[in-house]
């Protein structure tokens, strides 16, 4: 899979996403979207060509941004549907985006113990990648040395592509257009070797936050604030804001 570096704004997906980020940080905080709109920063997209970003996603992101919920930290916004992770700074400038790996279970909820299985252990109905806010950094494993944790509880990790079941064919799923084949994950989101080096690894050094849409579950339910503040956006505006077609 091979990365296009670009200036924010100028390929299709993240052109997108730059004018609806702006647009969502302009219900929220007038100032932040004047500054999201003069930071045009180089970006790594390894997205399929073509393949849109939700307005779910660029809203949660304008969102953390202008209500400070990222509390200055870098934070990554995932699409389970979508199979897409992006990825900003503290100062919210988009760093990255990229495809991802995820459960192969589809489902909001971590099992209870799950975390002190071993993978085979797990079965196929809680192999899930759990949605809602995490705050992770990086710490150690007991089998595979020093991880990005997203939520240390449940054991749910971002980490590069590995060839450990060849039939599962990760690397192949990882670089396939569509979204469909992305499901084959323990739990644990996976991505390109080269966006973990170049983007994952040095953006949450320190540590970070992890916004991680359902599946299943409501909106209002995983992310109560964030909703309740799109609503009284909409309000003050009297602007209707597109559902994300999921």
């Amino acid at each position: 899979m091979r990365s296009r570096p670009l200036r924010m704004c100028m390929h299709p997906s993240i052109r997108a996403a730059c004018g609806a980020l702006v647009l969502a940080l302009a219900s929220f905080d007038a100032a932040s979207a004047e500054d999201a709109a003069a930071q045009a920063v180089a970006a790594i997209d390894q997205l399929p060509q073509g393949q849109e970003v939700s307005d779910t996603v660029i809203e949660l992101a304008g969102w953390a941004i202008a209500s400070r919920d990222n509390q200055g930290y870098p934070f990554a916004v995932m699409d389970k549907a979508a199979a897409q992770i992006l990825v900003f700074g503290g100062d919210g400038r988009l760093r990255g985006a990229a495809p991802g790996l995820f459960g192969s279970a589809s489902g909001d909820h971590t099992a209870p113990g799950v975390a002190g299985l071993a993978l085979r252990e797990i079965p196929g109905r809680d192999r899930t990648t759990p949605a809602g806010r995490f705050v992770g950094g990086f710490g150690p494993s007991i089998d595979a040395g020093r991880v990005l944790w997203v939520d240390y509880d449940s054991a749910v990790s971002i980490h590069p592509t590995a060839t450990g079941v060849p039939a599962e064919k990760r690397a192949e799923r990882l670089a396939s257009p569509a979204p469909d084949d992305n499901r084959v994950t323990h739990g644990c989101i996976n991505v390109s070797p080269e966006f973990y080096e170049r983007i994952i690894r040095p953006t949450f050094e320190r540590g970070g936050v992890f916004y991680i849409l359902p599946d299943t579950a409501p909106l209002a339910e995983t992310f109560p604030e964030f909703v309740q503040s799109r609503a009284t956006a909409q309000r003050k505006d009297g602007r209707r804001v597109r559902s994300a077609r999921r």
